[in-house]
């Protein structure tokens, strides 16, 4: 256990969820296997955060990777989610950087200018393309109807809708968007 506690990366003090600890042991386990093709990838990979998100009728787990981690995560991101679903009783697994969004008072905290990652239409969009990985979208709409709301509506690449159960997955995408941006977002393959 002790081992599995350093993957886990947080604040100076703070104690980790039983969650968080249940998750940093599945990837120490991942790393250990001798089976495992991604165990060298995995020694890399951290999480600062990991919680439970209710979805209709089943719970996604999202997992929050430091910004710096993210680059080895995305390598390994699909084979990484098959893994941990198998773990954790085929719950939607959900991969998620932790970025930094920064306000337009950038000279205020003594920056010259604000980066344009860190603008919060930037984060908001890398967001959209954490969640759906290891899908990719091909096309995006935006739908003001006369009440003024705005719904997404987000159009994943056709070929990825047949494997691993990416149908059913696209209710938990939406869940999870909306509760990390509070941005309604509808999830369908192709344009329709």
């Amino acid at each position: 256990m002790l081992n599995a506690r350093k993957k886990i990366l947080k604040e100076k003090g703070a104690q980790p969820t039983d969650l968080e600890l249940e998750v940093a042991k599945a990837l120490f386990d991942i790393e250990v296997s001798p089976s495992s093709d991604i165990k060298a990838d995995v020694r890399d990979v951290l999480i600062c955060k990991a919680e439970d998100m209710e979805v209709k009728n089943r719970i996604a787990l999202v997992v929050h990777v430091p910004f710096k981690a993210w680059k080895s995560v995305k390598k390994i991101q699909g084979r990484l989610i098959r893994e941990l679903e198998k773990k954790f009783n085929k719950k939607h697994v959900v991969f998620v950087a932790k970025r930094t969004m920064m306000d337009k008072n950038t000279v205020k905290n003594g920056l010259k200018f604000r980066p344009r990652n860190r603008t919060l239409t930037s984060v908001h969009e890398s967001i959209l393309e954490d969640v759906v990985a290891p899908s990719t979208i091909v096309g995006k709409r935006t739908r003001i109807s006369v009440d003024g709301s705005k719904l997404l509506k987000v159009f994943l690449d056709p070929k990825d809708k047949d494997k691993e159960n990416m149908e059913s997955k696209l209710a938990t995408f939406s869940a999870v968007y909306k509760k990390l941006t509070t941005k309604d977002a509808h999830f369908s393959f192709g344009e329709e």
